[in-house]
């Protein structure tokens, strides 16, 4: 009778799970990318680390 047996896989519980792109499916390591389930260059919300600034414009003349 053999008595081999296949060793445990050990996983580390302090190991954070690996997150990848829901778009490219790359591995994610920045926090808003992994929350966000997208990388930056496939997430469409900008986030340079500054506020989006609108302007305000006139109306087209004629329409």
């Amino acid at each position: 009778m053999d008595h081999r047996q296949q060793k445990s896989l050990l996983i580390d519980p302090g190991a954070r799970a690996r997150v990848w792109c829901k778009e490219c499916g790359r591995e994610l390591s920045d926090p808003i990318s992994r929350s966000r389930r997208l990388g930056a260059e496939c997430d469409p919300e900008p986030r340079n680390g500054y506020d989006r600034h609108d302007v305000d414009q006139d109306p087209i003349p004629g329409l």
